[in-house]
C-alpha cells in the first residue's frame, strides 16, 4: 500500500479500543484514524483531535467507507467472524484483538476466508511485542535444549458488563487472559503443542471461570504448566524456562530478567513496554509494505486451538488432549 497515511477504521471503543484509539490519533504519524464504530454511536467519541472522526453504529458502514484503507476490531471475540467476513469481502486488511475467535472452528474459519482471498490478516497477541517477552526469547540460545517453561498469569478482577460472559461465549480466564500463556508457549519455544492437560474451578458449562492450571507438552519435548486466574488485586506476570544448559527467570510486570548456570548469575532490568502501540506500529509497517504479518491469523487460531483443548479437557476430568501437529514456523515472529 503506496499511502502516506493510512486510513485506519476502528470497531469497538470500549476501554481497550480507547488505549488503540489515542495511539493512532498521538502516536503514529502514518495512521489517519478515519472512522470508529460503537453500539451506541449517539455517546460521541470523546478525544482531542478526532472531531472528524466518523462514528458508525454498524460495522458493515465503516468497513464501506472509502477512506478506510484498513480495519482494527476491539470487540468481544463472538462478533469478529462477521466483522472478518465483511471486510475480506472487502478486501481491507484487519487486526483482531486476541483471542481470534471462541471458538477454534471459527478461527478457522476466519483465517481461510482471508487466506482464500489473500487479504492480511494479524491477530492481535500484544504480549508478544513486551520487551521483556522480547529479550526472553533472545536467551533460548543461552539455556540450550529447552526441557521446561513454567507461566503465570495474574490479572484483576473488574466489573464488567452484563452480556460480557455471552461475548466469550460464557468461557473466562483461559479465553480471556490465558490465550496470551498458550501463545506463548508457542511464541518462545518455538515449537508446537501436541497434548493439553487442564483443570478449572469452574467447568465451561456451569459457567466462566475465573482459574485454570494447565500442562502441555510440546513436539521438541518442553514441559509446560501454566498457572492463570483472576484474582482481587496484585497483577502479576512470570515466566520460568529451564533448559539443558542454564534457566531463566522473566517478570514482565518488573520489567525483569534474571539468568543463571554454572558459572554466573545476571539480571537485566527492561524499559517498560507499550504493547498495544508496537502491535498497531507493526501491522501498519506490514500493510505499507506488503509484508507478511508478524503475528498472523494462523497464529490467533493456534491459541484459540489450544484454549479449546483446554475446555475439553476440564471436561473430561483433566484428561489428555492431543493436537493435530502443526508445522513449528508460525510461532516465530
Amino acid at each position: 500500500m503506496n499511502k502516506s497515511r493510512i486510513g485506519v477504521g476502528l470497531i469497538g471503543v470500549g476501554r481497550h479500543g480507547m488505549r488503540y484509539a489515542r495511539h493512532l490519533v498521538q502516536d503514529i504519524p502514518t495512521a489517519s484514524l478515519m472512522a470508529v464504530c460503537r453500539r451506541h454511536p449517539e455517546q460521541g467519541f470523546d478525544l482531542p483531535g478526532t472531531s472528524s472522526v466518523k462514528i458508525y453504529q454498524e460495522p458493515q458502514a465503516l468497513i464501506a467507507d472509502p477512506t478506510v484503507d484498513v480495519v482494527v476490531v476491539v470487540t468481544p471475540p463472538i462478533v469478529s467472524p462477521d466483522i472478518c467476513r465483511v471486510a475480506v469481502q472487502a478486501r481491507k486488511p484487519l487486526l483482531i484483538e486476541k483471542p481470534l475467535a471462541i471458538t477454534a472452528a471459527a478461527a478457522h474459519a476466519m483465517v481461510f476466508l482471508a487466506r482464500e482471498a489473500d487479504v492480511p490478516l494479524m491477530t492481535a497477541q500484544t504480549l508478544r511485542f513486551d520487551q521483556t517477552i522480547q529479550h526472553l526469547k533472545t536467551m533460548r540460545p543461552c539455556i540450550g535444549r529447552s526441557e521446561r517453561l513454567d507461566l503465570i498469569s495474574r490479572i484483576e478482577m473488574r466489573q464488567t458488563a452484563p452480556d460480557h460472559a455471552d461475548g466469550y461465549g460464557k468461557r473466562g480466564a483461559v479465553l480471556e487472559i490465558g490465550v496470551h500463556m498458550l501463545d506463548l508457549v508457542r511464541f518462545l519455544t518455538g515449537e508446537e503443542v501436541q497434548a493439553v492437560c487442564c483443570t478449572m474451578d469452574v467447568l465451561p458449562s456451569a459457567g466462566p471461570e475465573t482459574s485454570a492450571s494447565v500442562d502441555l507438552t510440546t513436539v521438541g519435548g518442553t514441559v509446560c504448566r501454566i498457572d492463570i486466574a483472576r484474582v482481587p488485586t496484585g497483577r502479576l506476570g512470570r515466566a520460568v524456562w529451564s533448559g539443558s544448559q542454564g534457566r531463566v527467570e522473566a517478570d514482565w510486570g518488573q520489567c525483569r530478567i534474571r539468568y543463571s548456570d554454572d558459572a554466573c548469575t545476571k539480571t537485566v532490568e527492561l524499559p517498560p513496554s507499550q504493547t498495544v502501540l508496537a502491535t498497531l506500529t507493526a501491522f501498519l509497517q506490514a500493510v505499507q509494505d506488503g509484508s507478511p504479518m508478524p503475528v498472523t491469523g494462523e497464529d490467533g487460531c493456534r491459541a484459540v486451538e489450544l484454549a479449546d483443548a483446554c475446555y475439553r479437557s476440564a471436561q473430561e476430568g483433566g484428561a489428555s488432549v492431543t493436537l493435530p501437529v502443526l508445522p513449528s514456523h508460525s510461532a516465530t515472529m
